[in-house]
């Protein structure tokens, strides 16, 4: 039986408080932007609360990094400082962990973000995301793989070590305690 994808009006609202708390904290994500338009927005869109519950509730922090002009759509990203630690331990695609003979992650990191309905981050936004603050110094996030990439067996993930950005590569199928994911919902 599948999970229902709404929240209660606890939750909803338990929710509502923690991103308002987290949006007046760090003004400086969204300068321009004001807690009443994302909020208006957000109970218009009840799927995007559950997809930003379950941010949260991996240990993502959510905040509101943007917004597009264009779509009307406000930017969220998780701003934890280091890889959520609920996304940690994954291998990068559902290819790459049905290819682990032995010592199977618990998942891999594209099948969840489908699954809390979020995107993860291509390299570009993640270095975005890193020129605002300084966040995963002492863990590690997969990122979105360009295709040619990932045809020949390799991953891309990023950190922030001696005050730089930095990307590698490696298999898919690897896995790290200190490697998780980021990732983007549009609301």
């Amino acid at each position: 039986m599948q999970k229902k994808k709404v929240l209660n009006g606890i939750e909803r609202e338990e929710l509502l408080d923690v991103l308002k708390t987290r949006f007046e904290k760090n003004r400086e994500r969204h300068v321009g932007l004001e807690w009443a338009d994302v909020q208006a927005k957000l109970e218009a869109h009840p799927g995007k609360l559950w997809s930003l519950h379950e941010m949260e509730r991996t240990g993502g922090e959510p905040d509101v990094v943007g917004y597009d002009e264009k779509t009307a759509v406000y930017i969220f990203v998780d701003c934890a400082p280091e890889s959520p630690k609920g996304r940690r331990s994954l291998c990068y695609d559902r290819e790459a962990w049905e290819a682990r003979k032995e010592h199977k992650p618990e998942g891999n990191a594209v099948d969840t973000a489908v699954a809390l309905g979020i995107e993860l981050l291509t390299e570009e936004q993640y270095r975005e995301l890193q020129e605002r603050e300084a966040f995963d110094t002492k863990t590690s996030s997969w990122v979105k793989t360009p295709a040619a990439i990932r045809k020949r067996g390799g991953a891309l993930f990023c950190d922030r070590r001696y005050d730089h950005v930095f990307t590698y590569h490696n298999g898919a199928e690897s896995y790290y305690a200190a490697r998780g994911f980021r990732g983007l919902l549009r609301v």
